[in-house]
């Protein structure tokens, strides 16, 4: 519609269940790797594409290149003074919302986590009552309530199971207990009003405190699925081995 030229990697969509002819019946073009890199003026791509090559500094690069991580490749982009755009770098607002990749991902790795955990989990989520008794329901332990948290405890409590929830900003207690969920308080955590609504690192005084909680909490826990990130930096070690030592069998 924008007189526009697209050219798609061949089988690219394979994965989502999308065919060349698909791509072919939109408009695009159908050719090798190295033609679309060659031969296009903006390449999108999930992950890097392979660069290794000299490309001119006309091209622009737009993907989920988790560039605060890839120092190296960051340093070859610039050396071949290309423009890089990176999605996940775009901040949590409404202007930005449909191109958020970062919460839609998130929304499918929250509910995904908790239908794979129903897969591997060797007893029920929900209550059952039957002739020969009661079977207790499953308690299930989420880190962090962000987007994929939040989704998280939604399937799982739709599921039937009891769940508890720790997160460091005390602002989505109200969230999680409106879907159902217990909210693990810590005192003491530092102000995260002013990070667009994702986490901030803590204090060591806190995180002795958040250790604590989680170990009571992660013992009586027969599923624990883990959300925390800090943007800009690895995810919080939260469960220790010997937290994961004293879990129960069959968690």
């Amino acid at each position: 519609k924008k007189g526009i030229t697209v050219i798609v990697e061949t089988d690219a969509g394979v994965k989502s269940s999308a065919t060349n002819a698909d791509y072919e019946k939109a408009g695009a073009k159908i050719a090798s790797a190295e033609e679309v890199i060659t031969g296009s003026d903006v390449i999108l791509s999930i992950y890097p594409p392979d660069v290794q090559h000299q490309v001119p500094s006309s091209k622009i690069l737009i993907g989920v290149y988790q560039v605060l991580y890839n120092a190296p490749l960051l340093q070859q982009w610039a050396g071949q003074g290309l423009t890089v755009f990176s999605m996940e770098m775009l901040p949590r607002t409404t202007r930005a919302q449909s191109m958020d990749v970062l919460s839609s991902q998130a929304n499918i790795a929250g509910y995904k986590a908790v239908l794979l955990a129903a897969n591997i989990y060797p007893r029920y989520f929900p209550m059952f009552m039957t002739a020969a008794g009661s079977i207790a329901p499953a308690k299930i332990l989420i880190l962090g309530a962000g987007v994929a948290g939040l989704q998280a405890i939604a399937t799982a409590r739709r599921l039937g199971a009891v769940v508890e929830v720790f997160d460091t900003r005390p602002a989505v207690k109200e969230e999680v207990q409106s879907l159902g969920a217990k909210f693990i308080e810590v005192e003491g955590a530092a102000d995260a009003s002013k990070a667009g609504g994702y986490a901030v690192e803590q204090s060591e005084e806190y995180k002795q405190r958040q250790q604590q909680r989680i170990k009571e909490s992660i013992a009586k826990a027969d599923i624990v699925i883990t959300t925390a990130q800090i943007p800009g930096k690895k995810a919080p070690i939260l469960i220790t081995e010997d937290m994961l030592n004293g879990m129960r069998n069959g968690s």
